[in-house]
């Protein structure tokens, strides 16, 4: 299964090119596909490519959930262990 996620442009290279927050990671994505980019915008990013803009409260919803399932499955590993 492939997932996009919301990622955080914080630089924009000269050739089509943007430097993205993904986790807290500075990463180099494709950001070719998406007109009137700037700086601070969040996009979804599929495989190094971004797909499309996309509101802030909407990414910062999604990447709460992601935060959420994670927290999620550290405790349930936690409990796994405990179990062992």
């Amino acid at each position: 299964m492939c997932l996009a996620i919301p990622v955080r442009v914080d630089e924009l290279l000269e050739d089509g090119a943007a430097m993205a927050d993904i986790g807290g990671v500075r990463k180099r994505i494709d950001v070719s596909l998406v007109d009137d980019l700037n700086v601070g915008d969040y996009v979804i990013l599929h495989v190094g490519f971004a797909l499309k803009k996309l509101d802030q409260a909407e990414a910062e919803r999604t990447l709460a959930m992601f935060a959420e399932i994670q927290a999620a499955e550290e405790a349930s590993r936690e409990d796994a262990d405990e179990i062992r």
